[in-house]
C-alpha cells in the first residue's frame, strides 16, 4: 500500500517538534534535579510537619527566602523551583505535594511559559493550571489552592496581553470553583500612575529586591491567613 504524501509531509514536519519537546522536557527534568536534592536533604535535617501551607511554582517564589519569616505564625514551607513551567509543576507533582500534604497551597507559574519561544497560549497555560489544582482536588479534596497573579514585569511589556489573558482565566476559574481563591499582586508593583515600580525589580526586571516580597506579604498573607483558618475549620 502506498503511502500518501500528505501524510508523509506532515510526519515529517511533526516528528522533529515532538523529539524537541521530549528533549526539552529530559533538559528540564534534569536542570531541577540539583533543587529536589536540596529539598530532599533538608527534609531529612528535619522532617516537615504535614498539614501545613506549601508555596509551590517557580523563581519568582523560590527567590522569597524569608517568605516563612513574612507568613509567621503561619506554617509555611516554600518548595518553589526556579525556572519551572505550569508543565514541570505536573511533571514534579508528586514530588512536590504529597510528601507534605498540604492543607493550603500557595501557587505562583506560568511566567516562564509565556516568555518561551514559541510560547504556549494563555488558555493552554491556564489549562496545566488547572490540570494541577484538578489534582489537588482528588488527592486531597479538602484543600484549598490559591492563585497568584502572573506578573506585568518590565522585561516582558509585549506579552502584558498574555499576562492578562492567563490571569484572567485563572480568575473566572477561581471565582467559580470551590476552596479556590485568586490573588491579585500587580497593584503592589506600580506607581500612582500605573508605572512599573522599577526600583522594586533587580536588573533583569523580572525579579525582585527585598522590598517587594514585603509588598506582597501585605496583600498575600490576610488571604491567606482566611483560608488557613477554613481549612482548619474556622468561618
Amino acid at each position: 500500500m502506498k503511502s500518501h504524501p500528505l501524510r508523509l509531509l506532515v510526519l515529517f514536519l511533526v516528528l522533529p517538534c515532538l523529539v524537541r519537546a521530549a528533549d526539552d522536557a529530559d533538559k528540564r527534568w534534569t536542570q531541577y534535579e540539583p533543587s529536589f536534592k536540596a529539598f530532599a536533604e533538608a527534609d531529612r535535617a528535619q522532617a516537615p510537619v504535614k498539614g501545613g501551607i506549601l508555596f509551590v511554582g517557580s523563581s519568582i517564589f523560590r527567590q522569597w527566602k524569608d517568605v516563612a519569616e513574612h507568613m509567621a505564625p503561619l506554617p509555611v514551607l516554600n518548595r518553589a523551583f526556579g525556572g519551572s513551567r505550569t508543565g514541570d509543576q505536573l511533571a514534579r507533582f508528586e514530588q512536590v505535594v504529597p510528601p507534605y500534604a498540604p492543607k493550603v497551597i500557595v501557587y505562583y507559574c506560568g511566567s516562564n511559559d509565556i516568555k518561551t519561544k514559541p510560547a504556549d497560549a494563555p488558555e493552554v497555560i491556564f489549562a496545566r493550571f488547572r490540570e494541577f489544582s484538578e489534582r489537588v482536588r482528588a488527592r486531597y479534596p479538602a484543600t484549598g489552592l490559591i492563585y497568584v497573579s502572573a506578573t506585568r514585569s518590565p522585561d516582558r511589556v509585549p506579552l502584558w496581553v498574555d499576562v492578562d489573558h492567563y490571569n484572567a482565566l485563572a480568575r473566572a476559574y477561581c471565582a467559580a470553583t470551590p476552596g479556590r481563591t485568586f490573588v491579585d499582586i500587580n497593584p503592589a508593583l506600580v506607581d500612582a500612575d500605573g508605572h512599573p515600580r522599577l526600583d522594586l525589580y533587580v536588573a533583569d526586571k523580572l525579579h525582585f529586591h527585598p522590598p517587594a516580597y514585603v509588598a506582597f506579604t501585605a496583600i498575600i498573607k490576610p488571604v491567606l491567613a482566611r483560608v488557613w483558618a477554613e481549612a482548619n475549620g474556622g468561618p
